[in-house]
Parts: C-alpha cells; sequence; structure tokens
C-alpha cells in the first residue's frame, strides 16, 4: 500500500499512539520525518527517537512523552501544507501558534526548521504543520 502524504501519515499514527498512551510508535522512515523527528525531539515534544532496520526497510521509533497526570505533551498535532493545497509563507508571514506557545514545522531553503529559527534566519518555507 502507498501512502499519498507520508507526512500526514506519520502526523496520525503519532496522533493515534497518544490517544491510546502507546510508550512509543514506529514510523516508516525518509529524511524528512527524520528531520521532523529532530524537531519534535529539541522542542521536547517526544522523549526521543531512534532510526533502525527492520526487515530491510528504514523505521523510526518515536519514545513518546508524558505528563505526570499521563497526558500527552502534544495536545494538537495537526497537517498545514497537503499534496492537493501547498502553504508557503515567507520568513515575515510565519504565523505564531497559540501566541507562540506552539511551534511550527518549516521546509525551507536551509532545511527543516521551526517557525521561530525560519523567523530569525528570514528564510520562508513551506509549512509542513502546527504542534501544541
Amino acid at each position: 500500500m502507498s501512502v499519498t502524504d507520508p507526512i500526514a501519515d506519520m502526523l496520525t499514527r503519532l496522533r493515534n499512539a497518544l490517544g491510546a498512551r502507546h510508550p512509543k510508535v514506529d514510523i516508516p522512515a525518509s529524511n524528512l520525518k527524520v528531520e521532523l523527528a529532530r524537531i519534535l525531539k529539541e522542542e521536547g515534544y517526544i522523549n526521543t527517537y531512534r532510526v533502525a532496520d527492520e526487515e530491510g526497510k528504514r523505521v523510526i521509533k518515536l519514545y513518546l512523552k508524558y505528563q505526570p497526570d499521563a497526558s500527552p505533551v502534544i495536545s494538537r498535532i495537526e497537517r498545514v501544507s497537503k499534496p492537493g493545497r501547498r502553504v508557503y509563507a515567507g520568513s515575515k508571514e510565519i504565523p505564531a501558534i497559540i501566541g507562540g506557545m506552539g511551534i511550527n514545522v518549516l521546509t525551507t531553503p536551509k532545511g527543516v526548521m521551526t517557525g521561530k529559527k525560519a523567523r530569525k534566519e528570514g528564510v520562508g518555507g513551506e509549512i509542513l504543520c502546527n504542534v501544541w
């Protein structure tokens, strides 16, 4: 089965695992998804991640993070730019998520980064998703 939107698939697997209170979730790997996992870890939304080889396929193992009351650290994660409707923003138009409480993840000419970092570096790009 081929997935038409691998990023949306990753976010859905993450959402489902958090809803079911799983300690980790396995996601088919790609370079873009590994970068997205790196940002989620840097920003404190997941504990850690590992890229592993299982039966000849690269897999990202995301270790999920929960608060002391067992509620997920990620309260919402949503896809912004979709294959049918790409969403781009210049460095000045990158929206703040919940007054700076959340992050948006962009693909820019300088690589995958958060909206805050893209604004600081003065680059725009495609807004992949919002997380809070």
